[in-house]
């Protein structure tokens, strides 16, 4: 008698049962902006950055350089768990692709940051950045970064729109050698003739900046020193 009760009520419910059942989930879209999707985290979602001092823009910055990183966290030229983490396995050739999308990204630029350090330190900076101190073999900022400091192809990067904390930290990095490039490092060579102050006033000019009207990278140009992470 059971067994005919249970048949029963299953004969009343199974016919209704696909219109209770969730619907089957949507696959996720296979195009490079859903594969970045982690990257969006730290980075913004169209790598535009976010307020964190140590997450910096990818947007816009040419595809060289970002390349060049991507390998560099993979292959240990930076130290960086997570980024270490996530780049371990994957293939040069598709580091490529996602250097070439942030590549082709384009938000706005943030605002620029108020400034910390009084106006002696920021005329260093600006000093510095433009001018370079060729007494001390340190070539102007801008002669590699462009003139409007936002990179110059195929494989430097933009300087604007980055936090003068994180703008330190890589110029003390590259000075350490805890961030390595290509032989020749030039920004290895560049950052050991900075001083502390130096770096100070570099890093909160830079971060007070607004980005110019057009903020490609500049196109190639003969640079003041050789580097290895720039293809001739």
């Amino acid at each position: 008698m059971r067994t005919r009760f249970v048949l029963f009520i299953a004969a009343l419910v199974l016919p209704w049962a696909p219109l209770f059942a969730a619907p089957p989930a949507e696959p996720a879209p296979d195009t490079m902006q859903a594969r970045v999707m982690g990257c969006a985290a730290c980075h913004g979602a169209h790598g535009e950055g976010t307020d964190n001092d140590y997450f910096p823009r990818l947007a816009g910055k040419p595809a060289g350089y970002l390349y060049n990183q991507l390998i560099a966290f993979r292959d240990g030229g930076r130290s960086y768990p997570p980024m270490n983490y996530l780049l371990a396995y994957l293939p040069d050739a598709y580091l490529k692709q996602i250097a070439d999308f942030f590549a082709q990204q384009h938000p706005p630029y943030p605002p620029p940051a108020t400034p910390k350090v009084d106006a002696a330190l920021l005329a260093l900076g600006k000093s510095l950045v433009l001018n370079g101190a060729p007494n001390r073999n340190v070539p102007a900022c801008a002669a590699c970064h462009g003139a409007g400091l936002t990179g110059m192809e195929p494989a430097i990067p933009g300087l604007v729109g980055l936090h003068a904390d994180y703008i330190s930290a890589q110029l003390g990095a590259f000075r350490y050698g805890t961030r390595r490039a290509a032989s020749p490092d030039c920004m290895h060579d560049i950052a050991s003739h900075l001083a502390e102050r130096d770096i100070t006033a570099i890093a909160a000019w830079l971060a007070a900046q607004p980005a110019p009207a057009d903020p490609k990278p500049a196109p190639p140009a003969p640079l003041p020193l050789a580097c290895g992470s720039v293809p001739h």
